[in-house]
């Protein structure tokens, strides 16, 4: 709460938690469509390991088990592990990331309400410097899997069957980064590859962003959270992606494809939105919001990682506390 005058509603943090997990099945279902069921072993994987990892912390500390088990925190930030990390890493770096999140970046700062950083994207961030190669092997279109089985099946007739646990392939954003060091290549050059790229972002990824677009705006609806991030982040990275775009068309990508592509929908109404580590304040959430997207833009155009939604997260995360201070809405009855 802002300022006053207060009005009581019927919310807690177990029926806030449940909407956001509910508004996360539409995107999964997709993912489920487009890439296979892999991601729902991490969904297991990750859930249970938090839930382990808070009841240790939780006795620890002497905290009440029942009561905090229940309000769903830790299954939230566990599916936000998952859906951000490769569904095709090992099992072991899903459960140390996960387990990094619960155990130090909630619990060593006080627990839930405490924490001054996102738990997912402090493990995310952890996991991907210590070990960049292994949270690079994103899946493969389902359809390209097909058409490799059938292209075997053709060349090698009489051959054994081919079967595919699954086809990594590099995210659109990353190999868009890749493909343009390459002498004489353009973004239209680089987006050709059908195989990667689909009619707008990523092949498979724009239906995913559509879904996570579609939770978020129904957890506005809910008044779960308000339009401030998520306006502020999809506005902001448009218009930083679009005059990088309008000055050279042929170096730098649409909008459209960076609003489509990574992880841009999951940080705007999921990530950036955390009630603990966000900003509370109504200019405030705008000017995170459009922080992030600035740091978000220049690490996947001139940075070393194809994105930059996690460290943009924890960039933010650390000015809050003066973006709060200094856009303080006048209080109730009084001009200043």
């Amino acid at each position: 709460m802002n300022n006053s005058p207060y009005v009581r509603a019927q919310a807690s943090v177990t029926r806030v938690m449940l909407k956001v997990l509910a508004a996360l099945v539409p995107a999964i279902a997709v993912y489920v469509w487009q890439f296979g069921p892999a991601i729902l072993v991490k969904l297991v994987l990750a859930t249970a390991t938090a839930l382990v990892c808070e009841s240790v912390m939780l006795k620890l500390r002497g905290k009440p088990q029942a009561l905090f088990l229940t309000d769903l925190s830790a299954i939230v930030t566990a599916w936000l592990i998952a859906l951000a990390f490769p569904p095709l890493a090992p099992w072991w770096v899903v459960v140390t990331g996960t387990a990094l999140a619960i155990v130090v970046a909630k619990h060593l700062y006080g627990g839930l309400g405490q924490n001054p950083f996102n738990p997912a994207m402090v493990a995310y961030c952890v996991m991907i410097v210590a070990f960049p190669s292994l949270m690079s092997q994103w899946p493969g279109d389902l359809n390209i899997q097909a058409a490799a089985l059938a292209e075997h099946a053709q060349v090698f007739p009489n051959g054994p069957a081919m079967t595919l646990d699954a086809i990594t392939s590099a995210t659109p954003l990353d190999a868009l980064r890749t493909g343009l060091r390459a002498a004489g290549a353009t973004v239209a050059s680089v987006s050709s590859d059908s195989a990667t790229f689909g009619s707008v972002a990523g092949r498979g990824w724009e239906w995913i962003a559509l879904a996570y677009l579609v939770g978020g705006l129904w957890l506005v609806q809910q008044k779960i959270i308000t339009w401030h991030i998520p306006a502020g982040f999809i506005v902001g990275l448009g218009i930083i992606s679009g005059a990088f775009w309008l000055v050279d068309s042929a170096h730098y990508a649409s909008p459209l494809l960076h609003l489509a592509a990574g992880g841009s929908m999951l940080g705007a109404f999921f990530i950036l939105t955390d009630p603990v580590s966000a900003s509370t304040t109504p200019r405030g959430k705008l000017i995170y919001a459009a922080g992030a997207a600035l740091i978000v833009y220049l690490i996947r155009v001139f940075g070393a990682y194809p994105d930059g939604v996690a460290f943009a997260t924890l960039l933010m995360n650390i000015v809050v506390p003066l973006i709060d201070m200094k856009t303080q809405p006048p209080v109730f009855g009084h001009k200043q």
